[in-house]
């Protein structure tokens, strides 16, 4: 007799992984009842969450996340939210092409999700996904949004800690400054710092943090 679902899944079958994930995407009811058991065995995993404007090499910065992350022996996985293409409504799955070095990585779960619509930067069943790939055993979760905007910051209220990624030359250095987004960061990447102009966005982002009130003792965000 085939095992539950549930039991496969706490053992980590990536099979298992994928069917919860795909039950729960689907809004299936075994995909809530399947949550309710497995619940209790999550609260492990740390949740690292990726975000800025298209283009800023989110997929990279994950890619290299996650060489470091298995040098240091850590089980990892990867949630990430992708816009529909606009005539069918299937998943635009170019960007997952720099994820291929590590698919062959038992440590390693890579799941893209199309957002369906639904706004600010997550597909809808993401935090559930997380609560997936917690109870599996993996110890890190990356969760990577769509190019997003100065409004679409969900991804703060799912991630232990969040991650902004910016690039250099992008000409709107002044309006990230004002953007909702640049207020959720914990840590700050500027990517593609060999192009000219990297020192401005470093610039502009500690100008944006010098006109913020920290508390003593409280987090500053490095960049």
């Amino acid at each position: 007799m085939t095992p539950p679902l549930s039991e496969r899944l706490l053992r980590g079958d990536p099979r298992a992984i994928a069917r919860a994930i795909s039950l729960i995407e689907d809004e299936a009811p075994q995909g809530a009842a399947l949550i309710q058991r497995i619940f209790p065995h999550t609260g492990r995993a740390y949740l690292i969450g990726v975000t800025g404007p298209p283009g800023a090499g989110k997929s990279t910065l994950v890619d290299r996340l996650t060489l470091e992350l298995r040098r240091a022996g850590r089980s990892w996985a990867s949630s990430r939210s992708i816009r529909p293409a606009p005539s069918s409504g299937g998943a635009i799955l170019g960007d997952r092409v720099r994820m291929q070095s590590h698919a062959g990585d038992a440590g390693v779960f890579i799941r893209s999700m199309a957002t369906r619509g639904h706004l600010g930067g997550l597909a809808r069943a993401t935090s559930e996904v997380a609560l997936v790939l917690d109870a599996a055993g993996k110890d890190v979760v990356i969760i990577e949004t769509v190019g997003v905007g100065q409004d679409e910051v969900d991804i703060v209220r799912t991630a232990d800690v969040s991650l902004v990624t910016l690039v250099p030359g992008s000409g709107d250095e002044v309006q990230a400054i004002k953007a909702g987004i640049m207020e959720i960061a914990d840590i700050f990447v500027v990517n593609k710092a060999d192009r000219e102009g990297a020192d401005r966005t470093v610039s502009s982002i500690e100008a944006m943090l010098s006109l913020q009130s920290f508390e003593p003792g409280a987090w500053r965000p490095p960049s």
